[in-house]
């Protein structure tokens, strides 16, 4: 017997204008305060730390910088440390009373704004607000049709700064990868900034091989933005610096580097990168003590040069595979670590961040999926101001994908859904609307005005994400989504533009060895 309803001209019509009214109403611009997912949304409603537990890392922290404390800080940072109430032992080591750590920790840059170029791309860091971006030193590309490897440039830096510009879900560019094909460093530097700027007007990170290389790049910063005063009005970029070698080292130059972007107004990451079982204790409590430890120690040296300068405070744990040693930055004890150091941030009230989202898969794959959705989620979960790394990066850091990135953008904004949580107001779990359709109405709800009011501004949807059903997909050709991917990024990268106005870059190529 024929189904009547299948052959119902009008029932189907009816259903086909239905969907294209709810697609065009779903198309339809939103303003920024009733978007599904935006920048900033509160998280902290998963902790994996009780309250007494967090009291416990942080005195252990305290008694790790009183009885172990950091070596090899550069002299300047020795002067600025001891001259704030450090002390420096026979044996070279700086340790921290708890009074100094106390003392800087009240002086600590809190609520702070990461600027964008453009100021819509501000982002405000208190709270539990998440943000999700960028970041790492990726020494290769993937390459998504061959499924290889092949160095980095400094035109696959540019090509990810443009598609991040135009992937609503990732707030931030942190430099993803290293620009291989420039041999001079301070040259790759320059090219690095030059890269992310020309291609987005979000908040940019990056880093400098050398400390000697800061003043030129702020050169360029300084053109970029219009002059001096301007850049420090507005800073729109932030030194991400690994200011420790884990366990419990300074890191020379590049603590040298931070005191010089201190100096030039540069927000800074205090980044501490321990790797759990290797250069960091196994336990996943105690890798979040010598995190936090470190990185109390950078609020120490920060504030003693500059009280109140923007910092964040970027516990940074990995994991180790403790069967081989390589990290494993898509483990579920990531998504742990990441999440309890949230709860640090927290506890002392700064500006945090951590790694999440790193694939331990060398391409975009089920593995991937997997890896990426569990980091991302129980970091925006737990309140993670910057979650760093979110999309884009395999093979745990040494592989980046520019397909990932539109892939990413995709699961950001689920992960971003669920930080937003359920809505629970008086309209939303009123009965009213259940009695009209319930009680002689059409007994659903696909049109009635609670559920065409609330297409957008309640649910997200996929942008590269199929929901077909498998009818519609094999009417469709049967359509991959790694083919919908790399069409998508095509399509961006046609449209976009260079971001610098074409005066102010003729000026910067006659002055710096721009190869983009």
């Amino acid at each position: 017997m024929i189904d009547p309803v299948e052959t119902t001209p009008s029932r189907s019509a009816r259903r086909a204008g239905g969907r294209a009214a709810r697609k065009a109403l779903r198309a339809a611009p939103l303003a920024e305060d009733i978007r599904p997912v935006r920048p900033g949304l509160s998280g902290g409603k998963f902790k994996p730390l009780s309250d007494a537990e967090v009291l416990r890392i942080h005195e252990a922290a305290l008694e790790a910088l009183e009885v172990i404390g950091l070596s090899q800080a550069p002299a300047t940072g020795v002067e600025a440390m001891t001259r704030a109430g450090a002390i420096q032992g026979d044996d070279g080591r700086l340790r921290f009373p708890r009074a100094l750590v106390e003392d800087m920790l009240a002086k600590a840059a809190r609520n702070i704004t990461l600027h964008g170029r453009d100021p819509k791309y501000d982002l405000e860091l208190s709270g539990t607000r998440t943000h999700f971006g960028t970041a790492g030193a990726a020494v290769h590309i993937v390459d998504v049709l061959t499924e290889t490897y092949r160095d980095s440039t400094a035109a696959d830096l540019y090509a990810a700064a443009q598609l991040v510009h135009n992937l609503d879900n990732i707030h931030f560019l942190q430099r993803p990868m290293v620009c291989r094909d420039i041999p001079d460093n301070y040259d790759m530097d320059v090219n690095t900034l030059y890269g992310c700027c020309a291609g987005t007007t979000k908040h940019v990170g990056t880093s400098f091989s050398d400390p000697s290389h800061v003043a030129g790049c702020m050169d360029l910063v300084h053109l970029i933005a219009g002059g001096e005063e301007k850049w420090r009005e507005r800073p729109f970029i932030s030194n991400s610096n690994c200011f420790v070698v884990p366990p419990m080292k300074f890191a020379e130059e590049s603590c040298v580097a931070m005191e010089h972007c201190i100096h030039a107004g540069m927000p800074v990451l205090l980044l501490s990168a321990g790797q759990a079982g290797a250069t960091a204790p196994a336990p996943i409590a105690t890798a979040i003590v010598q995190a936090v430890a470190e990185c109390l120690a950078g609020v120490v040296y920060v504030n003693s040069i500059k009280p109140g300068h923007p910092a964040i405070f970027g516990t940074w744990p990995f994991v180790s595979d403790l069967r081989t040693g390589a990290m494993s930055g898509g483990s579920a004890e990531q998504a742990l670590l990441t999440a309890g150091c949230a709860q640090m941030h927290q506890f002392y009230g700064l500006p945090g961040g951590a790694a999440s989202g790193i694939s331990d898969s060398k391409l975009p794959d089920m593995q991937a999926g997997w890896e990426q959705g569990i980091t991302n989620v129980l970091a925006g979960l737990a309140g993670l101001n910057m979650a760093y790394e979110t999309v884009g990066m395999h093979a745990s850091l040494l592989g980046f994908c520019l397909e990932s990135l539109v892939l990413g953008n995709d699961l950001l904004g689920q992960v971003q859904r669920c930080v937003r949580g359920i809505d629970v107001t008086e309209d939303s779990v009123s009965i009213e609307t259940m009695k009209a359709v319930c009680m002689g109405g059409p007994g659903h709800y696909l049109g009635s005005d609670q559920t065409l009011r609330l297409m957008q501004t309640e649910y997200i949807y996929p942008e590269v994400g199929n929901r077909m059903s498998p009818k519609e997909w094999a009417e469709a050709d049967r359509p991959k989504l790694l083919e919908t991917a790399i069409a998508r990024k095509e399509a961006i990268l046609a449209k976009a533009q260079n971001l610098i106005s074409p005066d102010v870059d003729r000026v910067i190529r006659e002055r710096f060895n721009i190869v983009i």
